[in-house]
Formats: structure tokens, C-alpha cells, sequence
């Protein structure tokens, strides 16, 4: 088990600050970040907390995982790799005749 761990269902609300917080009963944090809207700048809902061992990060998900913050219960687990996504398309494509 790694030690980077994906927390979503976060309360719009929650900042790195909040995540932080709540998770470092369980340990060290390396990093706390929650994603957020480039255009609204508001929270994405979702985010990643890195914990200083994996025994740290087994023992936050068994603690927050379901855990009610702001009237939504958490969904915290192993953070998987991000998948490549595919190219973006629209916007000026070039080499279209003109």
C-alpha cells in the first residue's frame, strides 16, 4: 500500500488547511491538497492527502473513510495512478483550408 491517498465527497467548503487538520490524528502529512475549479474557484469536491508511511495512510482510511464532515460522508482510499486521458479537441485547430 502507497501513502497517497484520494479523499473525495469533500464539503465544497474544505481547504488544504481543513483536510490537513483532519487527517493528521493519524499521522504525518506530507502534503494536503484540494482540487479546485480553475474558473469558479470553488472546491472540486474532491482531493489528496499524502501521509508519511502507508501504516499512517491504512490507518486514516479506516478512521475517516464514512466519516460525516459538513453533512457528506467521506469516500477515502488509495490513490490510483491517473489514467492518460485523451487529447483535448476544439478550439483553433489549424491546417483547416484557410
Amino acid at each position: 500500500m502507497g501513502n497517497k491517498l484520494y479523499v473525495g465527497n469533500l464539503p465544497y467548503s474544505f481547504r488544504d488547511s481543513d483536510m490537513e487538520q483532519a487527517f493528521s490524528q493519524f499521522g504525518s502529512i506530507t502534503s494536503a491538497k484540494v482540487m479546485m475549479d480553475r474558473d469558479s474557484g470553488r472546491s472540486k469536491g474532491f482531493g489528496f492527502v499524502e501521509m508519511g508511511s502507508a501504516e499512517e495512510a491504512r490507518a486514516a482510511i479506516e478512521g475517516m473513510n464514512g466519516q460525516n464532515f459538513g453533512g457528506r460522508d467521506l469516500v477515502v482510499n488509495e490513490a490510483r495512478p491517473m489514467e492518460p486521458r485523451a487529447p483535448r479537441s476544439g478550439g483553433f485547430g489549424g491546417n483547416r483550408g484557410y
